[in-house]
């Protein structure tokens, strides 16, 4: 069977402007924090088709005074457009902001550092070379595993790495790191020797048969099942910085529990984060359908934590890689947290610690996942700490902040 692959540009940058007069708008966006702790990198996510502009956005000042905020523009759907506007901030606890947002008809000037990156290679006819891309689909039946380097999109904040196998697994494998910083345009999730001596991180999980971190699979109510058969696999990379990356992993006809699902998966990942927030969208809204995800049983001995309301983690060693001789075993927490509204249960199998899921009448849900490895120098080195951390992130996502957007 033929595996067809379609390459195209995600990113606004280089969309052309059609008209030398600029048209600008301002708004004002009060964002509170009314939780007593404090939030920092807090995501801020404005929907551009909210504002009614009439005009076509290519760029945007955020602005808190006399500092200007890192933001960047997403085009969501493919069109070329402007969809969404992202930026994080830091909000004290208990705290108010205002900041005056500027959107333009003009291309952007500002250039920030980046603080995530995003990649997808495919290989070449030359050894050691690759492509870089942003869209890749195939055939359901295709076997997609070695068609891009590294097995699948990948995609860091400085705190992680992840990427996503592009297979029937559809699993997040991990990348940890000694020290904070964007590794994986240098590296390319594989590491040479020197850099190694650098200080660069690596592979840090064998995921197996397993959902990884997070990962979304199938149930047939004994164990989790892969995300086959389809009719076509694709991965798509939406955005890739300065602020937010965006990566889909994509199947249209999955045949399950007797119906034919069309189902992207949605990694959104922010600067400052090590949690990835995971959207599940579908073309028509569910009815039964029944979905497990959660984290690794890491060997099968792994420690767990679970409050039995949606969160789940757990903290185990292993080989990341089969060479036991160049490479050591690795420590890492894992941790997934589902809101309890779609939770119907908890399961295990012999891989994973899981959380079966429903959303019936909805054609979306949210579910967020993360990690840390033992090797971070500003992680969680104990399982002690790790699973004190996880239950205070649960709170912090349940705690949303407040957004209200004043026309000037």
């Amino acid at each position: 069977m033929k595996t067809y692959i379609f390459i195209g540009l995600a990113s606004l940058a280089g969309i052309l402007s059609v008209s030398a007069q600029s048209t600008e708008k301002s708004i004002q966006i009060v964002i509170e924090n009314p939780w007593q702790t404090e939030k920092i990198d807090e995501p801020v996510v404005i929907d551009l088709h909210s504002l009614n502009t009439d005009f076509t956005i290519k760029s945007a000042l955020v602005s808190d005074g006399t500092t200007e905020i890192p933001s960047q523009l997403d085009d969501m759907n493919g069109d070329a457009r402007a969809d969404e506007l992202a930026f994080v901030v830091n909000l004290p606890a208990a705290s108010q902001k205002t900041l005056t947002v500027t959107l333009s008809s003009q291309q952007a000037t500002s250039h920030y550092p980046a603080r995530v990156y995003a990649e997808m290679l495919f290989r070449t006819s030359k050894k050691k070379r690759y492509a870089k891309g942003y869209a890749i689909y195939a055939d359901g039946d295709a076997d997609t595993y070695n068609i891009q380097h590294h097995h699948g999109a990948a995609f860091e904040s400085e705190l992680v790495a992840y990427r996503i196998y592009f297979n029937e697994k559809q699993t997040t494998d991990l990348y940890g790191k000694f020290h904070k910083g964007l590794e994986i345009e240098e590296s390319q999730f594989y590491p040479t020797d020197e850099q190694l001596k650098r200080g660069f991180g690596d592979d840090v999980i064998k995921v197996n048969n397993s959902c990884g971190a997070g990962t979304l699979r199938g149930w047939d109510g004994i164990q989790t099942t892969f995300i086959k058969p389809v009719a076509i696999r694709g991965q798509r990379i939406l955005a890739s910085g300065p602020v937010r990356t965006i990566v889909d992993a994509e199947v249209k006809g999955w045949k399950y529990q007797g119906k034919e699902l069309n189902m992207t998966n949605r990694y959104t990942l922010y600067a400052g984060h090590r949690d990835t927030q995971v959207d599940v969208i579908f073309d028509t809204s569910l009815t039964d359908e029944v979905f497990a995800t959660g984290v690794q049983n890491i060997t099968g001995h792994a420690d767990k934590y679970s409050d039995h309301h949606g969160l789940v983690a757990s903290w185990g060693t292993d080989w990341p890689v089969n060479d036991t001789l160049k490479y050591k075993k690795e420590t890492v927490g894992l941790a997934t947290y589902i809101p309890q509204k779609y939770v119907i249960k908890e399961a295990t199998d012999k891989e994973n610690f899981l959380y079966i899921l429903s959303a019936p009448g909805q054609r979306s849900f949210r579910y967020y996942t993360m990690f840390t490895s033992c090797k971070e120098t500003f992680g969680y080195p104990t399982k002690e700490k790790w699973f004190a951390h996880v239950k205070e992130w649960k709170k912090q996502l349940e705690q949303p902040i407040k957004i209200q957007i004043v026309n000037l």
